[in-house]
Order: C-alpha cells, then structure tokens, then sequence
C-alpha cells in the first residue's frame, strides 16, 4: 500500500470551487478541494515497456490548479478517467528495468499518454514526431487520459509511485538536483512554446505573464530565437528581476502595457465604450502564459494586425473581435513534441545559472501537508515562489 492524493468526481465540490475560488483560493484546500489523501494499493506493471517509479518530487502545475478550483473547461473531460492521482511535472527513480534503462536511474517524465505507450498503432502524429498531438489519447489499454496524471491507470506524481512508458523516460544528468530536474518538463514546454511562436529576426515579442510559464518561455526566447526586444509583463517584484535575468529587455506591470508598446512601436491606442483599450499596431508575437481572461485580452489587443498571438498558459473564455478584425494568427502550444527534441533542450537549458538559481527555491511538501502546498501555490507570485513540489518521501 502507498499514499497518494486522489482526485475524485464530486459535481457539489467543483461547483463551488468555480463560484467561488477566484475570490477565495483558500477555500480550493478546504472542503471545496476535490481532492484527498488515500492509502491506495501499489501500482503493477504487465506489459513490455512499462516500469514502476518512485516519485521523489512532483510539481504543482497551474493547469492542476484550474483543474481543483473547477476553471477548467469541460472540453477536457472527454480526456481524462476519474478518479485519477494528479501530478505531470515528475522527477523519479525506476524500480524496474525499463529496457535500456536499468532500475535505480533517476527520470523525468514525458507525461502525454501517446500511441506507443497505449499500445496501438502510431497515428500520423505520432509518425511524425508530434507526440503531443496524438488522437488516440482515449484508446488502447489504457483509460482515455491526456496526460500521466490525469489518467486513472497510471497514477501520478502526487503518489509515492506510478507507472510510465519507455517512451515517457529521460534520464537526469549526474549533478542535477531533484530541484533542478523538476523544471525540466515545463521547460520543455516552454522550448516548444518558442518555436512554435514563428519569431523571425528583431521581431518584437510581448510575454504576458511572469510565472514559470512566463519565465521558461522568456528564457527560450531569448535562446532559442532572434528575438529583438521582449516585454514581459509581471506583477511582483521578484518576477520582474527574474524576468531580466532569463532575457527581458523590459519588464512592466500589467496596467503599462500598452502604453509601453505604443511608446516603442508608434502604435495608435483606441478606447472603446465600455471595453479595454487596444492599438491599431503593437508587437510581432504576443505570448500568453497566464491563461486568463485579462492576459489573453492583454496580448490580443497589444498584437499589430497580422500578427501571432501564442496560448501558452491553459485560455480562458476571452473576447476574440481583435483576432477577427487584426487577423491575427491565435496559435496553440500543448505539452512538448518529440520531433523538436524539447526535453533534450530543456535539459540543457536547466543547467544555466539563471535556472540553477532557481532551482534552489523550490518549495517542497510531503503529502500530508496538501492543504498548505495548494494555499502557497495559489499565492505563488505574492510569496516570491516560482514553483511549489510534493516530496512523497517526506513525512516531515
């Protein structure tokens, strides 16, 4: 038997979660949380490819927020199997033998659940390498899950073990902390982010938001492309020195927007009845890596007409008149792709100084102690913190 935090189906607890938890996210730990701590049996493995793992730390996602305070859209609940144990962001060690990789090795994890590991056939998405876009999430022998952590048969991080595929495993570099290693998968987001955003040279690049999302993408930016100047937008202070150190030209708060853009484009600001303002002209790509209304508003109207606005962060319901009228591209950026070798990249972005440094304020918390990981996680940004983890070894 093993502990593990279990997300369960409860229409009265979720209902309250979207009421309410905006306004008050304590209460997403409290009795609105669907969500408790289980003594659950031990994850088996019978099929070739597949190993058990144990979990040393698991990252607290803000799409695992969305998913406990009820914003997330049903959209998604086509493609996930209740009751699950949450958890993508994994760094573990193998108990098993997983083909070339003996037990013992440290990983991280690929969490999007895709043809090879469900057993079936590769569907062209997967032929191409474009792994986090398979179709046959739903299917195969495993219950329909998008991702590890969302899907019933796998377990996730937040349990002391789960189960994953050869295919999901890379191993961590001798040196890396479990800290730094954590931050792997959302960089490999991240990579995937930059290069889907289609910057060209000294194009100008807005980045809303300065959460890890907003950090990781700035940081692949600034590496992985020509970027000219990037504004990022942050509210706290530790978010705007950090903004700098991963490769801000700029960093304002949200209310400077468009005012700085103007300033630096020679945009025209328009100010409509009873509505945001906006620019008729603005940056080349707008990144949106906060996922709510306000951000993704921010980054639509920021966009001059032709332009690429990228949803990074899971969106919210937002008024689309400035890509209809702007004809802006409004472009996708799921998980991470094989075929970009992201979690290769990511690694080797994970070894800068800038990531080491921050990796060392990595707040981490045993399993009991759910209610107060979930209450710093909300309150992330206030208290200086970029990324809270779950250490299932710990009972401290």
């Amino acid at each position: 038997m093993m502990l593990a935090l279990e997300m369960f189906r409860s229409v009265p607890r979720t209902v309250a979660g979207r009421a309410v938890g905006g306004r008050m996210p304590g209460i997403l730990s409290g009795f609105a949380a669907p969500l408790r701590l289980m003594t659950i049996d031990e994850p088996k493995v019978d099929r070739p490819g597949w190993a058990r793992l144990k979990t040393r730390l698991s990252g607290i996602c803000g799409s695992d927020l969305g998913m406990l305070s009820g914003k997330t859209s049903l959209y998604f609940s086509a493609v996930v199997s209740l009751p699950f144990v949450p958890g993508h962001e994994v760094v573990a060690e193998l108990l098993d033998d997983c083909e070339d990789l003996p037990a013992g090795t440290r990983v991280v994890v690929d969490p999007v659940l895709t043809c090879a590991a469900r057993g079936v056939e590769p569907c062209e998405a997967c032929v191409t390498g474009a792994t986090n876009r398979c179709s046959r999430i739903t299917v195969g022998h495993l219950s329909p899950g998008l991702q590890t952590g969302f899907c019933k048969d796998t377990g996730g991080g937040w349990g002391q073990q789960l189960t994953a595929h050869r295919s999901q495993l890379h191993p961590v570099p001798e040196g890396f902390s479990d800290e730094q290693a954590i931050l792997i998968e959302p960089l490999a987001c991240a990579v995937h982010t930059a290069l889907r955003a289609g910057v060209v040279t000294n194009d100008r690049v807005l980045v809303s938001g300065a959460g890890s999302v907003g950090l990781f993408a700035t940081l692949a930016l600034r590496q992985l492309t020509d970027a000219g100047e990037i504004i990022v937008v942050a509210k706290h202070k530790h978010q705007k020195e950090l903004a700098r150190e991963f490769g801000a030209t700029e960093v304002v708060a949200p209310g400077e927007v468009l005012r700085r853009v103007r300033r630096s484009t020679g945009a025209f600001q328009l100010q409509p009845e009873f509505s945001a303002p906006y620019l008729l002209g603005g940056v080349d790509v707008a990144v949106d890596a906060v996922g709510s209304k306000q951000s993704l508003e921010t980054s639509l109207n920021a966009t001059r007409a032709g332009g690429r606005v990228v949803l990074s962060g899971m969106p919210a319901a937002a008024d689309l008149s400035a890509a209809w009228f702007r004809e802006l591209e409004v472009v996708g950026t799921y998980a991470s792709s094989q075929h970009e070798e992201s979690f290769r990249i990511a690694t080797e972005l994970a070894a800068t100084d800038a990531v080491q440094q921050l990796a060392k304020n990595v707040a981490t918390y045993p399993l009991h102690r759910w209610r107060e990981a979930l209450d710093h996680a909300h309150s992330a940004g206030r208290l200086g913190t970029v990324k809270v983890a779950f250490d299932p070894r710990s009972t401290r």
